[in-house]
């Protein structure tokens, strides 16, 4: 299930017609994505965390009904009065919403009705972007694609826990695509180390081109000198973790880890299942899959890192660290461009690679604002800045980011005991 890569950013969008397309292009990527789905797989949601297909596919067209359409196009007719209410996600200035843990229980409206409301919305927003838009409508229109990707990203994430919940049928999403020639195989060589010199480096977004707000202003920071290793932590190493005691080993864990290790008794990354026959096997988007050593290991905790990287005689790089060591670097990698939806293994490369796709990367970093932030005004403000507390930050991408919306400034963030979202680690050691 490959698909065509789409590039959103303001020069590509600067005329209508690119617009246009933009909007088009991601919109039509959403309704591949649902389109394997059938309308009861797109009602479910199986843990708070997750939001239902049918939800996320209302959702991003509520961004584009509430902050264009409503307030620039004359005439607009909203489609459902009830759906600002249903589909607001957090927006408190937007006016209330329905629960987030309770999004499952919606059984109306139907996916057939959600379709409708896709293509009304559509086909208002053609004649909004028919004609040049001012700046401040042309950012919001980008910001709503961008907003989309990210939600095509947590509507594989989400689908793919909502069908792991079926441990008898274990369903698959999609077939897995065969491997392009020249794919490795395995007999990987041992993992190296990249070295970096420190002192004073510049982060975050230069303004040339999309940023979100979380990725500004650039500013200073100051390392020391450093290394990370020259690829992910695989599988393969991850089964030499939990051979020697990993998660049996109090002192490799966090306080907070450790108590969030025994009250959801984790032994394995999320999605491993062992066979007493077979051995370990993964849950995957292509469904139940033979675990591969040398693909990279995913659906780890930010705990869970941790304590490998503790076991390692490591620990997690900073977000700075990775910055300053992916800047430069082209955001190529196993993206969700080419319809593996799963971690690959590292193609041979010299110095850093898989910097990004395959998963996120976690770091050691607390998601925070970067010195002298402001939330944009109004309800668009509440986006990133609200969330900046009591999250970790991850970077790089994951196998099923869209290509061409990650870039080495990216800040991605979640709470350190989830596990549902692909994110995998880096290992890093002061040089």
């Amino acid at each position: 299930m490959a698909v065509d890569p789409v590039t959103v950013t303001p020069a590509s969008a600067s005329a209508p017609s690119g617009l246009l397309a933009a909007y088009q292009a991601v919109r039509s990527h959403t309704d591949a994505l649902a389109a394997p789905l059938s309308s009861e797989d797109q009602c479910i949601q199986s843990i708070p965390d997750v939001s239902p297909t049918k939800w996320h596919r209302a959702h991003v067209t509520w961004f584009f009904e509430t902050f264009l359409l409503k307030p620039r196009l004359g005439g607009y007719r909203e489609f459902h009065p009830a759906f600002g209410y249903l589909f607001n996600s957090y927006y408190e200035a937007v006016g209330k919403r329905h629960p987030r843990p309770e999004r499952g229980n919606l059984s109306r409206p139907s996916c057939e009705e959600v379709a409708a409301y896709r293509a009304h919305v559509d086909e208002a927003m053609a004649a909004i972007l028919a004609d040049p838009l001012d700046r401040a409508a042309t950012e919001l229109a980008v910001l709503g694609l961008h907003h989309e990707q990210q939600h095509q990203e947590l509507l594989l994430m989400d689908i793919k826990h909502v069908l792991s919940s079926n441990r008898a049928l274990w369903p698959a999403y999609c077939e897995m695509p065969s491997a392009p020639a020249g794919e490795p195989v395995g007999g990987q060589p041992p993992p190296g180390w990249v070295g970096f010199d420190g002192g004073e480096v510049w982060v975050g977004h230069d303004g040339g081109g999309f940023a979100f707000d979380n990725e500004s202003p650039r500013h200073r920071a100051m390392l020391c000198d450093y290394r990370l290793a020259d690829r992910l932590v695989t599988c393969g190493q991850w089964l030499e973790f939990m051979a020697d005691g990993g998660y049996n080993t109090p002192a490799l864990w966090l306080s907070d880890g450790w108590q969030q290790r025994l009250e959801h008794r984790w032994e394995a990354p999320s999605y491993w299942d062992f066979d007493p026959e077979d051995g370990w096997r993964v849950f995957t988007l292509h469904g139940l899959q033979t675990l591969s050593p040398d693909e990279p290991v995913c659906h780890l905790s930010y705990y869970e890192a941790d304590a490998f990287a503790r076991w390692a005689g490591a620990r997690l790089p900073t977000e700075a660290e990775w910055e300053h060591a992916a800047t430069g670097h082209k955001p190529e990698g196993n993206l969700g461009d080419r319809g593996l939806w799963h971690p690959a293994p590292a193609p041979p490369a010299e110095g850093l690679g898989q910097l990004f796709g395959d998963v996120w990367e976690w770091t050691s970093s607390a998601y925070g604002p970067y010195p002298g932030f402001r939330p944009a005004p109004g309800a668009v403000g509440e986006y990133n800045g609200k969330f900046m507390v009591n999250q970790l930050v991850l970077r790089g991408g994951a196998c099923v980011t869209p290509p061409g919306h990650v870039r080495a400034t990216y800040r991605n963030f979640f709470h350190p005991h989830t596990r549902w979202h692909f994110s995998g680690l880096r290992l890093a050691q002061h040089a």
